[in-house]
Order: structure tokens, then C-alpha cells, then sequence
């Protein structure tokens, strides 16, 4: 469909333009943007209006509705429908789940249709369950069987040689059910550095374990293959292991299996046992997903402080049309996952912008007066997407396994569930709002903006708040950009701090009631972070826990401020920590170097040194560099001996905890017999070219990239500045990197 001459220009800060500019809009071969904000979001407008049924002049006006709700960033659909509608790769959803069957065949087929996806720019959910223990007799072959966590590392391995389309990286959630006889193992798998980075983790608790939490007793676990006892284990131990691994890591998280059966809303059709990624969309095997959010901030009504409900009716209306399109739109790599789809058509549409939201309303998060915004605007959001969605069956036909046995007492509905309340990261960026239902993670912060400049940016919320009180003062916006919160300022008035709450100013129990108010009138799930001082306590998870079954919630994450930021330190065994040290303290001098993973990834460098060309190879875990190994062609017996001595020593300082910048700093400048020049200066030696490598890649803006100290928080390996953890992943919001937690 051909853009009309008359749309309004899209009005999009610095920072936005960048990142449509780096993700989302269109690029030619050689890697040039070929389209600007306006076409790109016609693209999307006009591509998901083809399925319309009415005259050319109707589908203009539909796309021209489409348009304006994402110009006007009043609505954004997810990342793939922005990405690929309109493209020839054409896969718009974002949530995929798949089964992992018993056997080497199912096993492999996961792991294709999974690399299929990621490519394509989805995101897996696998529940591991059904595979047999490690150790248990392999039938076919009288062999034994290598359980869950050796197929999860091939699953992991494959998700990190793929950059979803070239803009995304590959995201998979693995769940195992509580009851399987290597939980064990599965509750330890993210202790070991390095291991399963392209995954989250989360345990499929039941309602029986949960009984026998309270209870303080024993349960079953079950051999898959059998469906037969395994053993049993204490149940409070083993809830209390996940409390403690959640203190140390944040990993693995946890969902109520049997709470998000007991909404399946198409329970003839099997049972969900996975997730996506970050844990909001509960799907059947071969099922899929696609989420659109709504604005909120948009929606503020200055004269009556409250929301436009009436404009954000149409708005919900609108946008359910819009995914319900999406559906038919989309070319699914999987034939199976299409017509699963196309069966029971299930749309997650969710908010963004809420913290912003009670910023203009002058409503605290953590009140009882900011749980009741939000069930209100839930249920209203809830009501009307039903309300939508039977209009749309009338018009087009319930969903075709809409069974009237179990749907008796309800007007036939298009689609099988409509909401779904989902992290909206970079589409926040887009949005320019806060991120989700989570509160703000800091109320000044660092964008980049062009030419490689940075830019400190304070809350316009804020911003305003001091300009009414009299206090937009240099002083003033100095002491936010250092601290990011204003709990601590006390010129600034208690009615103003009271208001402008972050996500660490919160009591984990406001974030955890809010997530709960938001369930209550969510079809799906919902992604939230309680986020953690890095002061709390294993206790405190433990009544997090508690708590989030005991309001119905369908699973929870929690992130204690800073737990990332030192791994545990491994000895010989691989998953020992040393008696008495806790994760932020140094492993003793006999256990600091790591282990190397049996798989590691990384790149090769070529250099012109005065010996010859060098070829450095430099691998990674997690991001950091691990492991370096120097060769010369065709050079010297002796000139070889060195390069490889040199890459040995710096191999093992890097595995010993010696940090890059240090390592840089020792071996640049060596002069040797035969320099040479290169286009920015002088190769001086063989240790100065491994240097030269080293700095380049790993030291920016006198940062290293991947690299943390102690007590340092992660950062952005992109554009250097720390990253935050919300609804699973650890996000940049200068420049919409993201990655699972």
C-alpha cells in the first residue's frame, strides 16, 4: 500500500532515532538504513492491515489508525511484528515454546526448530521434564543416560551462534518440574560461570510441593519415562535451596505449573508446562504468541488528573484488531506452530508506562492507592480487549477451537486469551516511558546520543515536580544524577520524595502486591522484578516466595541489587565454594583461577607484526575474555615458542582474575627489534600487538567491556553503561541491549 502524502511526521527524540536507526530500521546489504521513522512505521501499518476484508479506502483508514497509535506511541506492537512486518522473512511473534521429547530425535528437532526461531527473532520456552534422569538405563542402546542439564548446554551452545535476524539475541527459558529427579542439579546449573548465559531458569513448582512446604515434608519425585516414584527429597529443603540460590544469583526463578493449568483456557488441547523467556506467556508445545503494549503515560487527562478512559477504549480496541492481524499476517517457520496458532489464536496485549503514569497522577507506587490504579486500569483494559475481541468474532469467527462445552455461558471470543503482561524494554525506548508495571529503575540516568556523546537525563516527571516547587537547581540535579533516587535529599519536600519512588526505594512486598493486582485481571502472565537491596536476606526471598503463591501469582523473579556482579569462583570440583566466603567475597588465592568450560566462544584477530601476521584468538565466558592463543606463519621455531608463551601467560592471568585493563597495561608499549607502523600507529612487538588486540575490544571509554570489580554492577558491552535487571533480563537503556539474566 502506497504512504500517504499527508501522514503526520513522527516526533522521536535523539536516543529513539538511534535505536530504530541500530534494530529496527531497514538496512540494505552493505548495512546502510534505507528507510526513515515514518516509512518504518508505515511499513508495519500498512503490511498489517493486508488481511483486512473491506475496500482499499477502508484498509487505508485501518492503517492510518495503526499508524497513528504507534507514531503517536500510544501502542507498540512487539519487536519482531516492528522488525519483520513488511520483510521477507515476515515472522512476527515473539513467544515461542517447544517440547523436548525423550529421545535423540526430539532432542535435535528442538534444538533446529529452535535455532529456526531465534534467526527469525523469537524467543523458546522448553520444559526439560520429560527427558530421563541422568544415570537411568537408555533402552536402545544399554547405555545410561545423561539427563536434562548435558542436552540444556547443546541447547545453550546453538542459541549463542545465532543473532536473532541479525538484531536480536537468541533468549530461551528452561524449566524442569520440581518433581523430577535431577532438580537438583537443575537448581545448581547457573552456579558455574559461564554456564547456560543464554538461558533463564525456572522451577516448575506444584500445589502438592507447596503442601508439603508448609507441612515440612517429604515428596515424590517421579521418573518421566515411568511416571513411577524416584525417591523423595524434604521439600522445605529443597524450597530452601532455591531461596538461597536466588540470593546469590537471582537464578533460577520460579513458577506455579498447576496454578497456570488451572487457566488453560483450552485444557483438551494438553498441558502447559513451559513459558517464554521472561516468564509472561504460558503456552502449549508448538505454540506462539504475539504481544503489543499500550502506553499508559499517553493516556493522562491533565484537567481531571486521571486516565481518558474514553480514548483509552478505542486505543484497547484498536490495538486487539491489531494483533488478532498479526496472527494471519505472520509466516511462522513451523508449519506445526502455525496451525496451533491459527487454532486458537491467543494475543497478549499489556501496558508500559505505568510509573509514569502515577508521576502525573502524583500517586505513590508503594500505596494501597496505587494497587487500586492499577486494578482498575487492568480490568478496565481486560473488559474492554473482551469486549473487542468478541466484536471481532462476530465479525470473523470465534477461534476455531472455541468448544462450547466449555464455553457454554460465554459469547463466542476470537481469540483464546487477550492479555498478557509483558517487559517492554526496548519498546520503552521507542515509547520514551517507563518499562512495563515495574517502577522507574532510576530517576536520572545516561543516554548516547549522536557522534558518540553522552547526555545525563533527568525524569521530565521530576523535572517538572522541582521546577512547580521552586527546586530545578544545578545542586540539586547533581545530587539525582549521582544517586539516581531522591530518598536522600532533603531540600526536596516529603510530598515530592513520597511520590518519586525507584525500584530500590520499594518494599519487596509493594513490588510483589503490585505484580498480584496486575495478575488478577491478566489472562496470561505477568513479568515483574521484586527488585532487592543488596542488604536482604535469604529470609526476605523466602517471604517473597510465600507470599507469591499465597496472592495467586503465576510465578515470581527476584534480583538482589549487585548479586551479579561477582561470579562464584570455582575449584577443580566446579561448583565448591569455599567455606564460609559469601558471593561478594574473593575466592582464596588456591581456588581463584576457573575452570574452562568444555565449550567456549570467540574471534580471531589478524595483525601485522615486524615478525610476520599474526593471528591472536581471543575466547569468552560470559562476555569476558578467557583465553588467548598467538601464532605466526611461517616464522621462526623461536618467534613461534614466544608467541605462544606470551598467549599462556596472558591465558592464564585473564583465568586467574587478573583483570584486562591490568594485563593491558603490562605488556603494551614492549618494544622489540622489528616495529612497524599501522593505520593509528606503531606495532612494537608481539605482547604490544596482543595488547593493541585486548584493548580494542574489551577497553571502552575507560571501561571493560564484560569485565567487573568487585562490587561493580554489569555493564552494556555495546555502549559501556551499566545495565539493569528487569523482568528477566539484563537491559541497557541507553542503547536497548538486552540478554536473559
Amino acid at each position: 500500500m502506497e504512504m500517504p502524502c499527508d501522514l503526520q511526521d513522527p516526533k522521536i527524540s535523539k536516543n529513539t532515532e538511534i535505536v530504530l536507526r541500530k534494530r529496527y530500521l531497514r538496512k540494505n546489504i552493505a548495512g546502510d538504513v534505507v528507510e526513515t521513522p515514518k516509512q518504518f512505521f508505515w511499513r508495519v501499518a500498512s503490511t498489517i492491515v493486508e488481511v483486512e476484508r473491506g475496500s482499499s479506502q477502508e484498509k487505508e483508514e485501518i492503517a492510518r489508525t495503526f499508524y497513528n497509535m504507534m507514531v503517536n506511541r500510544d501502542f507498540l506492537p512487539n519487536s519482531p511484528t516492528l522488525m519483520n512486518a513488511g520483510t521477507e522473512l515476515g515472522q512476527l511473534s515473539a513467544c515461542f515454546v517447544l517440547p523436548v521429547e525423550d529421545s535423540i530425535e526430539g532432542i535435535f528437532d528442538a534444538v533446529k526448530y529452535a535455532a529456526m526461531i531465534h534467526k527469525s527473532g523469537g524467543g523458546t520456552g522448553f520444559s526439560f521434564s520429560r527427558l530421563r534422569p541422568k544415570d537411568s538405563k537408555v533402552g536402545s542402546t544399554g547405555g545410561v543416560a545423561s539427563g536434562p542439564l548435558s542436552f540444556m548446554k547443546v541447547f545453550d551452545v546453538a542459541t549463542e551462534q545465532i543473532k536473532q535476524g541479525g538484531k536480536r539475541r537468541g533468549a530461551n527459558m528452561g524449566i524442569l518440574r520440581v518433581d523430577h529427579p535431577d532438580i537438583k542439579d537443575f537448581i545448581h546449573a547457573k552456579e558455574e560461570e559461564g554456564q547456560l548465559s543464554n538461558f533463564n531458569l525456572s522451577v516448575g513448582l506444584t500445589e502438592s510441593f507447596m503442601v508439603a512446604v508448609e507441612n515440612n515434608a517429604d515428596y515424590d519425585l517421579v521418573d518421566p519415562t515411568t511416571q513411577e516414584s524416584a525417591g523423595k527429597l524434604n521439600a522445605k529443603s529443597i524450597f530452601d535451596l532455591l531461596v538461597k540460590k536466588a540470593w546469590e544469583s537471582g537464578d533460577p526463578g520460579i513458577v506455579f505449573l498447576d496454578r497456570i493449568n488451572s487457566f488453560n483456557p483450552t485444557p483438551e488441547q494438553g498441558e502447559i508446562e513451559a513459558t517464554n523467556p521472561c516468564g509472561e506467556q504460558p503456552l502449549l508445545p508448538f505454540e506462539a504468541c504475539n504481544l503489543g503494549s499500550i502506553n499508559l503515560a499517553k493516556f493522562y487527562n491533565h484537567n481531571t488528573n486521571d486516565i481518558d478512559f474514553s480514548r483509552l477504549r478505542a486505543t484497547v480496541h484498536n490495538a486487539v484488531r491489531f494483533l488478532d492481524n498479526v496472527i494471519d499476517v505472520s509466516r511462522f517457520p513451523i508449519e506445526q506452530i502455525a496451525n496451533n496458532v491459527k487454532k486458537n489464536r491467543k494475543i497478549g496485549l499489556g501496558i508500559m508506562g505505568f510509573a509514569d503514569l502515577l508521576f502525573q497522577m502524583g500517586i505513590p507506587y508503594d500505596s494501597e492507592e496505587g494497587i487500586r490504579k492499577a486494578e482498575e486500569v487492568m480490568s478496565f483494559i481486560q473488559a474492554e480487549g473482551y469486549n473487542a475481541s468478541r466484536l471481532l468474532a462476530s465479525e470473523r469467527g470465534a477461534f476455531p477451537s472455541f468448544d462450547t462445552s466449555i464455553f457454554a455461558d460465554l459469547t463466542p471470543i476470537r481469540n483464546a486469551t487477550v492479555t498478557t503482561i509483558a517487559p517492554t524494554g526496548t519498546l520503552s525506548i521507542i515509547g520514551e516511558c517507563s518499562s512495563g508495571i515495574e517502577p522507574i529503575f532510576a530517576l536520572s540516568f545516561t543516554r548516547n546520543i549522536m557522534d558518540g556523546q553522552k547526555l545525563t537525563e533527568v525524569s521530565p516527571y521530576l523535572e517538572k515536580a522541582l521546577k512547580d516547587a521552586g527546586l530545578h537547581t544545578p545542586e540539586i540535579l547533581a545530587e539525582v544524577a549521582a544517586k539516581g533516587s531522591i530518598q536522600h535529599i532533603e531540600a526536596i519536600p516529603e510530598r515530592i520524595r513520597r511520590v518519586f519512588v525507584t525500584a530500590l526505594d520499594i518494599a519487596p512486598e509493594w513490588h510483589l502486591r503490585m505484580q498480584a493486582a496486575f495478575q488478577k485481571y491478566t489472562d496470561n502472565a505477568v513479568s515483574k522484578t521484586v527488585n532487592l537491596p543488596n542488604s536482604a536476606t535469604e529470609k526476605d526471598i523466602h517471604d517473597i516466595y510465600v507470599m507469591a503463591y499465597k496472592l495467586n501469582c503465576k510465578g515470581v523473579t527476584v534480583y538482589r541489587d549487585g548479586c551479579k556482579s561477582v561470579q562464584v569462583l570455582t575449584t577443580g570440583e566446579g561448583q565448591k565454594r569455599q567455606e564460609g566466603s559469601t558471593p561478594q567475597e574473593p575466592a582464596p588465592e588456591s581456588t581463584i583461577r576457573k575452570v574452562r568450560p568444555d565449550i567456549v566462544q570467540g574471534f580471531t584477530q589478524k595483525v601485522q607484526t615486524g615478525l610476520g601476521t599474526m593471528y591472536l584468538t581471543v575466547n569468552e565466558v560470559d562476555g569476558k575474555p578467557f583465553e588467548v592463543f598467538a601464532t605466526i606463519g611461517k616464522s621462526g621455531r623461536s618467534t613461534t615458542a614466544k608467541a605462544e608463551a606470551i598467549g599462556r601467560l596472558v591465558s592464564l592471568a585473564l583465568r586467574s582474575g587478573v583483570g584486562v585493563r591490568e594485563v593491558v597495561e603490562q605488556i603494551k608499549g614492549i618494544g622489540g627489534e622489528h616495529p612497524i607502523f599501522r593505520s593509528k600507529g606503531l606495532t612494537l612487538s608481539i605482547p604490544d600487538a596482543i595488547a593493541w588486540v585486548l584493548e580494542k575490544r574489551y577497553l571502552r571509554d575507560n571501561r571493560v567491556a564484560g569485565e567487573l570489580a568487585l562490587g561493580e554492577k554489569p555493564c552494556c558491552p555495546e555502549c559501556g553503561e551499566p545495565l539493569k535487571f528487569q523482568e528477566g533480563c539484563l537491559s541497557c537503556t541507553s542503547c536497548a541491549y538486552s540478554r536473559c539474566g
